[in-house]
């Protein structure tokens, strides 16, 4: 059974930034994609960022793109989600995601339906 812990979410001011972390217990972590996805509330669970196999294939929303940066850690089981210029529409749940589909080569998944894997979720508020 894999289990995904989010940690990092909090309250930040427009401008500011924080760094989610997501620790994955789960043997062989490099055979896994892992992505980010944020639920505002009333709203569908929506696509933020994902890293392939190898972390050589990234993918971001269109609107974080240049603000937020994906990254992973085989060493630690760990995929990090830093966030920068962060804006009160980033404000939601955000949750971590893993995929054991693919290869190492697939690009990056970005849909709901190619993770297999989630967290609990971990807030992100921001302030204007």
């Amino acid at each position: 059974q894999v289990q995904l812990v989010e940690s990092g979410g909090g309250l930040v001011q427009a401008g500011g930034s924080l760094r989610l972390s997501c620790v994955a217990s789960v043997g062989f972590f490099s055979n896994y994609a892992m992505g980010w996805f944020r639920q505002a509330p009333g709203k569908e669970r929506d696509f933020v960022a994902s890293i392939n196999w190898s972390g050589g294939r990234i993918s971001y929303e269109d609107s974080v793109k240049g603000r937020f940066t994906i990254s992973r850690d085989s060493t630690k089981n760990t995929v990090y989600l830093q966030m920068s210029s962060l804006r009160p529409e980033d404000t939601a749940v955000y949750y971590c995601a893993a995929s054991f589909r693919g290869t190492y080569y697939s690009p990056a998944p970005k849909g709901v339906d190619e993770f297999d894997y989630w967290g609990q979720g971990t807030q992100v508020t921001v302030s204007s």
